[in-house]
Protein backbone atom coordinates (compact mmCIF):
# COMPACT_ATOMS: atom_id res chain seq x y z
CA UNK A 1 0.00 0.00 0.00
CA UNK A 2 1.50 3.62 -0.62
CA UNK A 3 2.30 5.54 1.73
CA UNK A 4 1.25 9.45 2.44
CA UNK A 5 4.98 10.32 1.03
CA UNK A 6 4.95 7.87 -1.91
CA UNK A 7 1.76 9.31 -2.84
CA UNK A 8 2.95 12.93 -2.69
CA UNK A 9 6.11 12.09 -4.86
CA UNK A 10 3.95 10.46 -7.54
CA UNK A 11 1.95 14.00 -7.54
CA UNK A 12 4.83 16.25 -8.05
CA UNK A 13 5.57 13.79 -10.50
CA UNK A 14 3.19 14.47 -12.24
CA UNK A 15 2.38 18.13 -11.89
CA UNK A 16 5.02 18.93 -14.15
CA UNK A 17 3.50 18.76 -17.64
CA UNK A 18 6.27 17.72 -19.55
CA UNK A 19 5.98 14.33 -17.08
CA UNK A 20 2.35 13.99 -17.33
CA UNK A 21 2.40 14.05 -21.26
CA UNK A 22 5.24 11.36 -20.99
CA UNK A 23 3.62 9.17 -18.57
CA UNK A 24 0.10 8.85 -20.54
CA UNK A 25 1.36 8.78 -23.31
CA UNK A 26 3.63 5.69 -22.20
CA UNK A 27 0.68 4.87 -20.20
CA UNK A 28 -1.75 4.72 -23.05
CA UNK A 29 0.53 3.24 -25.68
CA UNK A 30 1.31 6.79 -27.36
CA UNK A 31 5.19 5.73 -28.59
CA UNK A 32 5.36 3.55 -30.61
CA UNK A 33 9.10 2.13 -30.79
CA UNK A 34 10.82 0.86 -33.55
CA UNK A 35 12.61 -2.58 -32.62
CA UNK A 36 14.79 -4.31 -34.58
CA UNK A 37 12.91 -7.15 -35.89
CA UNK A 38 15.77 -9.24 -37.05
CA UNK A 39 16.76 -9.91 -32.98
CA UNK A 40 14.73 -12.26 -31.04
CA UNK A 41 11.71 -10.90 -28.90
CA UNK A 42 12.88 -10.12 -25.47
CA UNK A 43 10.40 -9.98 -22.75
CA UNK A 44 9.71 -6.55 -22.84
CA UNK A 45 6.14 -5.64 -22.71
CA UNK A 46 4.25 -4.75 -25.63
CA UNK A 47 3.52 -1.63 -24.44
CA UNK A 48 7.28 -0.37 -23.57
CA UNK A 49 8.62 2.00 -25.53
CA UNK A 50 12.65 3.53 -25.72
CA UNK A 51 13.66 6.86 -24.38
CA UNK A 52 14.78 8.21 -27.84
CA UNK A 53 11.36 7.47 -28.78
CA UNK A 54 10.37 9.72 -26.34
CA UNK A 55 12.51 12.45 -26.94
CA UNK A 56 11.19 12.38 -30.96
CA UNK A 57 7.82 13.98 -29.12
CA UNK A 58 9.37 16.62 -27.58
CA UNK A 59 11.45 19.80 -28.32
CA UNK A 60 13.78 19.05 -25.52
CA UNK A 61 17.23 17.62 -25.56
CA UNK A 62 17.67 13.88 -24.84
CA UNK A 63 19.42 14.80 -21.24
CA UNK A 64 16.56 16.63 -20.29
CA UNK A 65 13.71 13.70 -21.39
CA UNK A 66 15.76 11.49 -19.53
CA UNK A 67 15.97 13.90 -16.45
CA UNK A 68 11.77 13.85 -16.92
CA UNK A 69 11.84 10.11 -16.65
CA UNK A 70 14.14 9.63 -14.28
CA UNK A 71 11.71 11.92 -11.75
CA UNK A 72 8.82 9.35 -13.05
CA UNK A 73 11.21 6.38 -12.15
CA UNK A 74 11.76 8.25 -8.66
CA UNK A 75 8.46 8.45 -8.13
CA UNK A 76 8.07 4.33 -9.36
CA UNK A 77 5.12 4.77 -11.82
CA UNK A 78 7.20 3.61 -14.84
CA UNK A 79 9.78 1.16 -14.99
CA UNK A 80 12.80 1.37 -16.78
CA UNK A 81 14.67 -2.04 -18.54
CA UNK A 82 17.91 -1.28 -20.15
CA UNK A 83 18.33 -4.11 -23.04
CA UNK A 84 21.42 -3.72 -25.25
CA UNK A 85 22.02 -0.04 -26.12
CA UNK A 86 18.58 1.23 -25.29
CA UNK A 87 15.94 2.01 -22.36
CA UNK A 88 12.68 0.84 -22.43
CA UNK A 89 9.94 1.86 -20.81
CA UNK A 90 6.66 0.98 -19.59
CA UNK A 91 4.18 1.76 -16.89
CA UNK A 92 4.46 0.10 -13.21
CA UNK A 93 0.91 -1.29 -13.41
CA UNK A 94 0.72 -2.32 -9.40
CA UNK A 95 1.18 1.52 -8.76
CA UNK A 96 -1.54 2.37 -11.01
CA UNK A 97 -3.91 0.32 -9.45
CA UNK A 98 -2.97 1.50 -6.70
CA UNK A 99 -3.87 5.34 -7.30
CA UNK A 100 -6.79 3.97 -9.17
CA UNK A 101 -7.81 2.20 -5.80
CA UNK A 102 -7.14 5.50 -3.96
CA UNK A 103 -9.10 7.65 -5.71
CA UNK A 104 -12.03 5.13 -5.65
CA UNK A 105 -11.93 5.30 -2.19
CA UNK A 106 -12.08 8.99 -2.39
CA UNK A 107 -14.98 9.35 -4.60
CA UNK A 108 -16.60 6.69 -2.09
CA UNK A 109 -16.31 8.03 0.96
CA UNK A 110 -17.10 11.34 -0.36
CA UNK A 111 -20.18 10.03 -1.76
CA UNK A 112 -21.03 8.43 1.67
CA UNK A 113 -20.15 11.66 3.99
CA UNK A 114 -22.42 13.91 1.58
CA UNK A 115 -24.85 11.84 0.68
CA UNK A 116 -28.14 13.77 1.28
CA UNK A 117 -31.91 12.63 1.59
CA UNK A 118 -33.64 13.68 -1.60
CA UNK A 119 -36.93 12.29 -0.55
CA UNK A 120 -37.51 15.36 2.11
CA UNK A 121 -38.57 17.89 -0.48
Amino acid sequence: MLGMEEKIKIFKALGNETRFLIFKNVFTGGYACSIDESKPKDDIIAQATCVTTIAEHFNFSLPTISRHLKELKDANIIIMTKKSNKIYIEPNPEIIKELSSCFTDLVNNYNQAFQFDNTKN
